[in-house]
């Protein structure tokens, strides 16, 4: 048996709501057997409805329905329809009050949509469609209300009851139960509604506004993770500053809380006024998070926090908007981050998520625009496109437009739509109304799908001193899209002399060098473009794309000489890395399939010789710039990519490099190693990156004493990045014993902490040596693997299909067939999960065919399972073109 083809959900057959909910009121009671929930709604025909007839249609998923009263009175069967995912009345007045009773099992609630429990705790998650998981209502973000709800619950049990807004009330009842009433005073859609019940400890802290409101601030945990806020509360405040002094935004609450919850599908949810985290989002302390856990806490806090205003005060129309939100909001926090650390840094890390994964997206089967056309499973496009790609539009809009005009387009932007549900196009005229720039030809980044390529060509007049500049640009066919449209794209550049030398750039033959920038945004708007450059008597380097000013690709014949030259003169952090990304990347490519004993690029070594022994650069960039390329990078770069060659090629260089630099590796981890007490300082961090780097480096020849240096720092760590570092060098070694021994110390130490385990989980999974196919079988029969938990499984599953690539793709289809299995098991308990977990097998057309068609034989295995969730019949169905 075959499921069959879920709906197709189009853009173009948006309809408003025929009814509008103007207040919900919301009684939960709250059992160990299941949950009743009383639901009052205050309805309206909508004046704007084409259809002044319609019935009201409620939206409903695995409801038990108890009962329906129109304006009191309770309705007869024969005057509703139920069908299982709608309740439809057709005969209601113009206004009219709604009360439906449900009944739901939070407890056997596995695909943690709607209301689940996590450990205990009721806790919610209603984006995108989790409210009809709850009771019956019109679930889509264009319908806006303001919420009450009473929650009644076990005194013992749940102590504590949450919901949006502000406590009005609270009270003891009969039988040790008791209740609080919450009134959210501002009108959002169904998925922003939240609520969580539980035994939890809170810790307080306050924050004074700008204009000299106290908010209090709460984060409720379980008790055993009561020393894990502090750093969640510290970059709550610090995000909470930055928004006032950045975009004017001020909190607009008496109270704002955060809950930790270990079971939940997402990294977190902005629900207003009371944000739910995934707990690997928001606990940490120095000795169970790493610096890279801390700075993404701190990302993720401030990007739920930025939503209050991006997403909560203004959200979107329709689902086919999530990046209205989504992208925008990734911009603020990206933004945040790059001025609470390193901004090359930060960029750097941006970029490449986009060119190894979102870049991948773009070539795929699921590619999509940034506004969706159409969409099976809306869980499905919670994608890196809507969200990273997304934030990239809207930074080129910040290029184009510069800080101050970006800065007006925002102010107005939320003063015109504060309480609305909007689009995209209303984002974009608002910046265009703003600063007097018409962004027509821009708002095709929203509606074409791909990366786009611009093919980059130069030539020099020594007699006349002119450098000429071509650029050509081309996207990519992708799935229902050919024929493309050339786009606005902002192309920052810079020319370097001879000496490194940053040149003047005088597009006019008469202008005068001095005053001249010396980087420019050129502004592609053509096929084609061709610009000049005066006065310069010898060809300079190009230093393009600067900053990385648009997700593009750019394809220009770099010698290798101009990138040793560029890596070492280039003012520009982000190019001088990527110099550094694209000399490693020709000279592995050159290995791919080469003889053994082929000559590896002596440059290559004197290029990190010199990095290694740089103490004037930016050392959180010269960490950066001593991380090889990824596999899936290089696996993304190639056509019809040999991951075995690959992987070989790749070890190839860096035991070369190791080998060539071990004395200066040694002495570059003697000269990071941190006295005195840890800091989570943007210098600090940069010297345990380093000092690990360098680690790495030695146990990947085996060296012996890069072997005692690793035991050592393990033993001797007083925080987790250094003893995570040393972990996984030694897991990455061929010194099995010493492995061995770390692990079962590190399990022993660490077992009573369920996050800190899934850092044990995926240093195992992610390790070609450590997470063979055998041995990842054993970790999900280990007694603290829960196939319940997301979390675990994307520790264990999802690592080792996104990050152990040689395992995985083992010639003999193992890892094919061991991700499929897996996916079948948990498509019937967690097709969220399911679906994100198999997109490793959709890319199958991108690979040598040895590998492609194993891959996709388990494609079709999966979809050949009986009873196939809409969800993974989506993402199977577009990957094998069925």
């Amino acid at each position: 048996m075959r499921t069959t083809q879920p709906k197709t959900i189009r853009l173009s057959e948006y309809t408003v709501p025929a009814h509008l909910v103007d207040t919900v009121d919301l009684r939960f009671e709250l059992f160990d057997d299941g949950a009743r929930i009383h639901s009052t709604l205050s309805v309206r025909r909508n004046p704007e409805s084409a259809d002044a007839a319609a019935p009201v249609t409620l939206d409903g998923d695995s409801l038990k329905l108890e009962r329906v009263a129109l304006n009191g009175e309770d309705l007869a069967a024969e005057n509703y329809e139920e069908t299982g995912e709608q309740l439809v009345i057709a005969s209601v007045p113009d206004r009219f009050e709604l009360t439906v009773v449900t009944w739901i099992e939070p407890q056997n609630n596995t695909r943690l949509e709607g209301l689940y429990k996590s450990s205990g705790m009721f806790c919610t998650q209603c984006e995108a469609e989790g409210f009809r998981c709850i009771t019956y209502f019109p679930d889509r973000p264009d319908v806006m209300a303001r919420y009450r709800t009473r929650i009644e619950a076990d005194k013992a049990s749940c102590p504590v009851l949450l919901s949006n807004g502000n406590a009005v009330e609270r009270g003891d009842l009969e039988n040790g139960r008791h209740f609080v009433t919450w009134e959210d005073p501002f009108p959002k859609p169904s998925y922003l509604f939240g609520l969580v019940a539980g035994d939890l400890v809170e810790q307080r802290d306050t924050f004074t506004t700008g204009s000299g409101r106290d908010i209090d601030l709460r984060i409720y945990v379980e008790p055993r993770n009561a020393e894990k806020c502090d750093h969640a509360l510290a970059s709550l405040k610090r995000a909470m500053r930055w928004d006032e002094e950045n975009y004017g935004r001020e909190y607009d609450l008496d109270i704002f809380m955060i809950v930790a919850v270990d079971d939940f599908n997402m990294g977190a949810m902005e629900n207003k006024g009371l944000n739910i985290f995934n707990s690997s989002c928001v606990l940490a302390s120095q000795d169970t998070a790493t610096d890279l856990a801390f700075e993404r806490i701190e990302s993720i806090v401030a990007h739920e926090y930025f939503h209050n205003w991006s997403g909560n005060r203004v959200t979107c129309r329709d689902w086919f908007q999530l990046s209205l939100k989504e992208g925008f909001t990734v911009f603020r926090d990206s933004t945040f981050s790059a001025d609470m650390g390193s901004p090359t840094v930060k960029r750097i890390e941006d970029a490449t998520l986009l060119r190894t994964a979102q870049f991948a997206e773009d070539a795929g089967p699921m590619a999509h625009p940034v506004r969706p056309a159409a969409y099976m499973e809306i869980s499905n496009f919670y994608t890196l496109t809507i969200y990273e790609k997304g934030a990239e539009v809207v930074r080129m809009i910040h290029t184009l437009l510069g800080p101050e005009l970006f800065r007006k387009g925002s102010d107005l932007y939320f003063e015109r739509h504060d309480g609305q549900a909007v689009t995209t196009d209303d984002f974009v005229k608002a910046m265009e109304d703003a600063s007097g720039r018409d962004l027509s030809q821009f708002r095709l980044w929203y509606e074409q799908a791909g990366t786009p390529e611009l093919m980059v060509s130069d030539s020099h007049d020594p007699e006349q001193g002119i450098y000429r500049l071509t650029i050509e640009q081309r996207i990519p066919d992708t799935p229902g899209q050919t024929d493309k449209k050339p786009q606005h794209i902002p192309f920052a550049l810079g020319l370097l002399g001879p000496d490194g030398e940053a040149l003047p750039l005088m597009q006019d033959g008469s202008a005068d060098a001095e005053g001249a920038p010396v980087e420019q945004v050129l502004e592609l708007t053509e096929a084609r473009h061709t610009f000049e450059f005066h006065g310069l008597p010898s060809k300079p380097v190009p230093s393009l794309l600067r900053h990385f000013s648009a997700p593009v690709r750019v394809i220009y014949p770099w010698s290798r000489d101009q990138l040793v030259f560029l890596m070492s003169h280039d003012p520009d952090g982000f190019n001088r890395w990527d110099a550094g990304q694209r000399l490693a990347v020709d000279v592995i490519q050159s290995l791919v399939g080469a003889a053994e004993g082929a000559e590896i690029e002596p440059r290559l070594v004197e290029a990190y010789r010199a990095l290694l022994g740089d103490s004037t650069l930016d050392q959180a960039l010269v960490a950066k710039m001593l991380q090889l390329p990824s596999e899936a990078y290089l696996i993304e770069l190639a056509d019809s990519p040999d991951v075995a060659a690959i992987h070989h090629a790749r070890e190839q260089v860096l035991q070369h490099l190791a080998t060539s630099l071990r004395e200066e590796l040694i002495a570059c981890y003697h000269r990071n190693s941190e006295a005195g007490k840890y800091e989570l300082t943007p210098e600090s961090i940069a010297r345990r990156s380093l000092r690990n780097t360098a680690l790495s480096w030695l146990l990947v020849i085996n060296d012996e004493t890069g072997r005692d240096l690793a035991v050592q720092q393990f033993r001797d760590a007083d925080n987790m990045t250094d003893r995570m570092g040393a972990l996984r060098a030694l897991v990455n070694s061929d010194y099995a014993a010493e492995r061995s021994a770390a692990l079962e110390e590190f399990y022993k130490h660490f077992q009573d902490d369920p996050q800190v385990v899934e850092q044990w989980f995926s240093v195992q999974a992610s390790s070609d040596r450590a997470g063979q196919l055998p041995q990842i079988n054993a970790l999900l029969e280990h007694s603290a693997f829960d196939w319940k938990n997301p979390n675990k499984i994307r520790s264990v599953v999802g690592v080792f299909a996104g990050q152990n690539l040689a395992a995985f793709h083992n010639p003999d289809g193992s890892g094919y067939a061991f991700l499929a299995d897996q996916v079948c098991r948990l498509d019937d308990s967690n097709p969220q999960i399911a679906a994100r977990l198999v997109t490793p097998l959709t890319r199958w057309k991108k690979f040598a065919p040895a590998y492609g068609s194993l891959m996709r034989e388990s494609l079709e295995r999966i979809r050949d399972k009986s009873g196939l969730s809409a969800d993974l019949y989506e993402v199977v169905h577009k990957s094998l073109g069925s």
